[in-house]
């Protein structure tokens, strides 16, 4: 596929350098901004260096409050059976639709861990989508980590509330652990090796393990041991569920606010 890539920030580059390396796709950044590109990408400042009807896939990296100044500077370039993805958040179809005109048109919820290659994707496209550019735009977003098809927009709003804004619960997670690492003596890179190591190998342990994550949990868990001491405290009235279910509701109320 020829692909444009409006904008070619964090997200949106950390992206391309996954994608870089598969040679079945030709991309072109349009961002003044744009340095060190992947070799091999084309880079363009402004709309007068491209051709009309040039892309199969115009791919929307931008943030949201700028979609209406310069999508339509680049519309011409896309061809009359070609795609708009969109990775803009709070960016809904319609919003899209009113600035691009009745198109095909695909969002694509990314998160940060996109950028190596381990990134959780959701993925809605709009009823003037074929199945080819769907099952296209699946496999492109699928090199950046995992692609999951989504039935709804709506699901798109769920999915940024768990998966995209994740990464922010984590690392923050991460840092009280680390916090609570260095008020038991530790140094901060000691702390921070114990912490991140402990995390990684315990989620990878989970991914090859058919046991459920409760059945994990009270495989470490001796009676009376340390374990359980730490976890009564962690589990105390249910606070740890109750927080992790507030925080993912405000994201998606959030979510709907923005759109």
């Amino acid at each position: 596929m020829n692909i444009l890539l409006i904008g070619c920030g964090k997200m949106g580059g950390a992206m391309l350098r996954q994608w870089a390396s598969n040679d079945n796709n030709h991309f072109t950044v349009a961002d003044p901004a744009a340095r060190d590109l992947p070799k091999g990408v084309k880079h363009v400042s402004k709309m007068a260096e491209l051709n009309a009807a040039e892309f199969d896939v115009m791919l929307i990296a931008i943030k949201p409050q700028m979609i209406a100044d310069v999508l339509p500077d680049y519309a011409f370039s896309l061809k009359p059976d070609g795609c708009i993805v969109s990775i803009a958040a709070g960016c809904g179809i319609d919003t899209i639709v009113g600035i691009a005109g009745e198109k095909a048109i695909i969002r694509v919820m990314p998160n940060l861990a996109a950028m190596v290659g381990l990134g959780v994707s959701g993925l809605y496209a709009n009823n003037k989508c074929t199945e080819q550019q769907k099952a296209d735009v699946t496999v492109l977003i699928a090199e950046t980590g995992t692609c999951i098809q989504l039935s709804s927009e709506d699901e798109i709003d769920r999915l940024t509330a768990i998966s995209g804004s994740g990464p922010g619960y984590i690392f923050e997670v991460m840092r009280s652990y680390m916090a609570a690492a260095k008020s038991m003596g530790f140094d901060d890179e000691t702390a921070r090796t114990l912490v991140m190591d402990t995390i990684a190998g315990t989620v990878e342990t989970a991914r090859q393990s058919p046991d459920t994550l409760e059945e994990l949990r009270n495989s470490v868990t001796s009676k009376n041991g340390t374990t359980q001491a730490g976890l009564e405290e962690l589990m105390r009235d249910h606070k740890l569920e109750a927080l992790f279910r507030n925080t993912v509701q405000a994201a998606y109320s959030r979510a709907i606010e923005l759109k």
